[in-house]
């Protein structure tokens, strides 16, 4: 796995920067669940948890397949 290093304001910490990074990167594909829960330092219930306090989809399925799926 590679390292980054990053030189963060002081007000935000090494854990909500970690945080917020694999946030993102689950957010956008680049993470599954596991390694963004395990990336962010949190258990996958928690991570889960934090994920909806910052309404982001954990399962990302489109209207489209989702209507399709109710037609069958």
């Amino acid at each position: 796995m590679s390292q980054l290093t990053v030189e963060l304001p002081p007000y935000i910490s090494t854990d909500e920067a970690r945080l917020l990074l694999a946030v993102k990167l689950f957010e956008i594909g680049k993470l599954s669940l596991g390694k963004a829960a395990k990336l962010a330092g949190y258990s996958k219930p928690t991570f889960i948890e934090l994920l909806g306090k910052m309404e982001i989809p954990i399962i990302n399925y489109p209207a489209e397949e989702l209507e399709q799926e109710i037609n069958l």
